[in-house]
Order: structure tokens, then C-alpha cells, then sequence
């Protein structure tokens, strides 16, 4: 029977996970992230894969850096027929790439040249795509260049935001993988090579990401805040404090002003102009309180027209 490494570490990895084990695959072991602090009481937590693993009964190892001579023995130790991953968070050492004889497969969340990288769907639904994928690919010694051994179109709707489409995402890898997993193992697979000049990237976010521009248009800023919904979510400053855009939607106003103004306080939004078009705020948070919607918020202190995000 093939021996498999399964390595991921998000919830995004964890149906892939069930799914070998539910097919009868031989998982050997399951490589994840080390356990990591999390709220505010900083509480030690297990990833979603450790956990799923656990449940399965599997052996769990949890490296904090695979190039570590030790931890990367321990996987070469486990002798693996091939190793399957998902998300697992880290770049994979030349020894332990080239070790299993049918190779090592990554299942990675776009369709493949295009964005490459540790933020595909965030990325993709910034950008205001209206469709990405999942792709099968060797791995090879370069950030998600393998040949391709199988992709399949996943359509991203106008309301759909990061959350929806990891769950989505999800489900057509860990689908594509039972289809492809079989003709990998028998060596019938295809191999495409990657066109390089149809390359894009998508590198984990970064801070300055996060904050809203109000210059651009309302479209753009509505992409940005579904597409960081719903982490590590979209922020503005008012009144030189942060607030976090958790949800907002594009809105017509007879009204109209400079980037970034408050033009009108809705029953259920608050209205700002964008460099072109509106955007209606409904559901925020300020700094230092939970989560609200615009129509709680607007019992507070009064926000008014002509107000200045930035």
C-alpha cells in the first residue's frame, strides 16, 4: 500500500485529510504547524488538521522549521511513498521534495500560474476576480512552479467573501484529489509544465493591505473588505483611531464629497464617498469594542455627514 505524509495546518486542509483516510489510503503520519497562542488570554491551540488527525487516530509531528537537521530526519524517517499538502504553512526542504519516489503534490487554492503564493483567495477576490480554482502540482524547489497534474474552476460570486470561498475551495481540492490521486499512484497522470509569462503572485497579506485607500472606486474597496472578510479584515481611522470595515456594499446617494466623507447616516449604513461612487458601511468595529452593526453603532455617539474616514 502507498505510504503518504499528509502536511497542511488550516481548517482548509482538514476535509483533504478525512478524505485519504475515508478512501483507505495509508497515512502514515500528519505534519502540521506547532501549536500557537491565541485571543487575548494567548491560549496554546492546536490546528485544525491536528485536530481532525487526532480524531482520525492519526500520528501527528508538528516541526517548527522542517530545515531543522532533526525535524527534517524525523520526516525522512517516516520513508513516505508520496507526501500530499495543503496549506501547510512552511517551504518544504530539496531532501524531503525529492525523497518519496512518486514525489511530493501540493493542493493549492488557484488555478495555477496565476497566484502563486500564501494569499490565492484573498488575493483573487481583492482583485475583483470572478473565478479561481484549485490545482494539483508537483512540488518542486521554487514557491508553487511544479508541473500541473490537475486543475478545476471554482466561480466566485458577487457576495462571496474569503470565508465562503475557503470552504468552497475546500471541498473542490478534496474532491479533485480523490479524482487525481489514482492515476498519480499508477503513474498515468499528466504533467504540464506552468507558462511562466502567465505568472502572478499572491504573498500573504500584509498590514498595509488591510487599510482602505478612499481614493479608489467603491467597487475596489468593496472587493477589499469581502476579500479580507472574515480575517484579518479591512480597517480605516477615524478620529485617528482604527476601525475595522467588517462588511460593506456598493449604494447609490444623491449626495457627494471628497474621498473618505461621511455623506449620510443611513437606518442601516453610513454612507462615504470613494474616488468613485459610495460605499455603505453596515457592519464595523471600533477600536477597543466588539463587532457591530452600523444600526447598534449609530445609537452610540453620533457619527455625522461630513465626517472624514482616512
Amino acid at each position: 500500500m502507498t505510504k503518504i505524509v499528509f502536511m497542511g495546518t488550516p481548517a482548509f486542509s482538514a476535509p483533504i485529510l478525512r478524505m485519504l483516510v475515508e478512501e483507505g489510503y495509508d497515512v502514515v503520519s500528519v505534519v502540521t504547524q506547532p501549536d500557537r497562542p491565541v485571543g487575548r488570554k494567548k491560549v496554546m491551540t492546536p490546528t485544525p488538521v491536528k485536530e481532525e488527525a487526532l480524531r482520525l487516530g492519526l500520528p501527528v509531528y508538528q516541526p517548527e522549521k522542517l530545515k531543522n537537521p532533526e525535524e527534517l530526519q524525523h520526516v525522512l524517517d517516516l520513508a513516505p511513498d508520496l507526501i500530499v499538502t495543503a496549506a501547510f504553512g512552511q517551504i518544504l526542504p530539496s531532501e524531503v521534495l525529492e525523497a518519496p519516489k512518486l514525489g511530493a503534490i501540493n493542493v493549492h487554492a488557484s488555478l495555477l500560474p496565476a497566484y502563486r503564493g500564501g494569499a490565492p483567495i484573498h488575493q483573487a477576490i481583492m482583485d475583483g476576480q470572478t473565478e479561481t480554482g484549485v490545482t494539483i502540482m508537483y512540488m518542486v524547489d521554487r514557491l508553487d512552479a511544479g508541473d500541473i497534474i490537475s486543475q478545476v474552476t471554482v466561480p466566485i460570486g458577487k457576495t462571496d467573501h474569503t470565508g465562503i470561498m475557503f470552504d468552497k475551495l475546500s471541498v473542490a481540492g478534496m474532491e479533485l484529489l480523490k479524482e487525481t490521486l489514482p492515476s498519480i499512484i499508477n503513474g498515468t497522470n499528466e504533467r504540464i509544465p506552468q507558462n511562466e509569462v502567465e505568472v502572478t503572485y499572491a504573498r500573504n497579506i500584509s498590514r498595509e493591505q488591510e487599510r482602505i485607500d478612499w481614493a479608489l472606486s467603491a467597487e475596489s474597496i468593496y472587493n477589499q473588505v469581502r476579500g479580507l472578510h472574515p480575517w484579518p479584515v479591512a480597517f480605516t481611522t477615524y478620529k485617528e483611531q482604527n476601525m475595522k470595515i467588517w462588511w460593506a456594499e456598493e449604494r447609490d446617494s444623491t449626495k457627494s464629497g471628497k474621498p473618505g466623507e461621511v455623506l449620510e447616516l443611513a437606518n442601516d449604513a453610513i454612507l462615504v464617498q470613494t474616488g468613485k461612487g459610495v460605499l455603505a458601511i453596515t457592519e464595523l468595529q471600533p477600536a477597543g469594542k466588539k463587532r457591530m452593526s452600523a444600526t447598534d453603532y449609530l445609537k452610540g455617539p453620533k457619527i455625522q455627514a461630513g465626517d472624514l474616514f482616512e
